[in-house]
């Protein structure tokens, strides 16, 4: 019998309006649903190491789409021994000589994980192709075997989920200018993203020969709408929470035990080498 779903917290909270003037959702709003949806992330944190299950998320869209802030928001609240985020950097020339999904196959979940996958194997079908980075022949190749890998992914015991973040052409100028104009945010902006931008409906032509070779029954695609950053991730992870049949296990009592007594310990009198403390004292 299969498992029922645990039940998730109300989309959105019981405040008079939770979104601003520009129709987007306010960040108290945003805050409120996100604390309790990490609550069950944790639950099923708790579920995926007592059961031994096995969980592949993986994530793709266009550049500014949004990716890490969803992933950040997924992983912030859970422990990273279980929550694993991959993001592959460019092949190595030993790498490029292997079997292409090789260096990806590696990082699949083993028991007891959550692995996500910032960028996947879907790489092959998107930046690599319209880059040049691949000839048509081999990313036609990819779009042919990636099915039936996936299917093997699955037979394995693996819960694979895949995702694909869309902004408007309009959304990702005006969060790509931000990158350039906010110094904290430059190290998000590559000579890639750049090319990248150049090139919007050479990826919206890859981006739909990979849907139409790739969105299967055992393994779809879920599209996630994302100019409204906050709104996205937490219907990502409503959605994902929802497809994965978790269910917590109970949670036992914790009381802190006695400290134990000073005894003959006493505190060193040499300084400690203390922090500057950078704000003035109140008055």
């Amino acid at each position: 019998m299969a498992k029922k779903h645990r039940a998730m917290p109300d989309p959105m909270p019981s405040e008079a309006s939770p979104f601003r003037e520009d129709g987007k959702l306010s960040r108290r709003a945003y805050e409120k649903a996100l604390s309790e949806l990490h609550v069950e992330l944790v639950a099923l944190q708790r579920w995926v190491q007592e059961t031994g299950a096995k969980v592949c998320i993986l994530f793709e869209g266009r550049d500014g789409a949004g990716k890490g802030g969803s992933i950040k928001a997924i992983t912030e609240r859970v422990s990273p021994r279980v929550f694993r985020v991959i993001a592959l950097p460019s092949p190595t020339e030993r790498e490029k000589s292997q079997m292409y999904v090789q260096r990806y196959i590696q990082h699949l979940p083993a028991a007891g994980e959550i692995v996500i996958f910032d960028r996947s194997w879907y790489n092959r079908a998107g930046v690599e192709r319209v880059m040049g980075f691949c000839s048509e022949a081999q990313a036609e190749r990819f779009l042919e075997m990636a099915p039936g890998i996936e299917r093997a992914i699955i037979e394995s015991g693996v819960i694979l989920l895949k995702y694909w973040l869309e902004v408007s052409p309009e959304e990702q100028t005006r969060r790509l200018e931000a990158r350039i104009q906010d110094g904290r945010k430059l190290w998000k902006l590559s000579p890639m993203d750049l090319l990248s931008y150049s090139r919007w409906y050479d990826y919206s032509r890859a981006r739909d020969a990979m849907f139409l070779a790739t969105d299967t029954s055992w393994a779809p695609w879920y599209v996630v709408p994302s100019d409204d950053k906050k709104r996205a991730r937490l219907n990502l992870i409503r959605h994902m929470l929802r497809h994965i049949p978790y269910e917590a296990p109970k949670r036992p009592k914790v009381k802190l035990p006695k400290r134990q007594k000073a005894g003959a310990y006493v505190e060193p009198d040499y300084p400690f080498k203390l922090i500057p403390d950078g704000f003035a004292t109140p008055r």
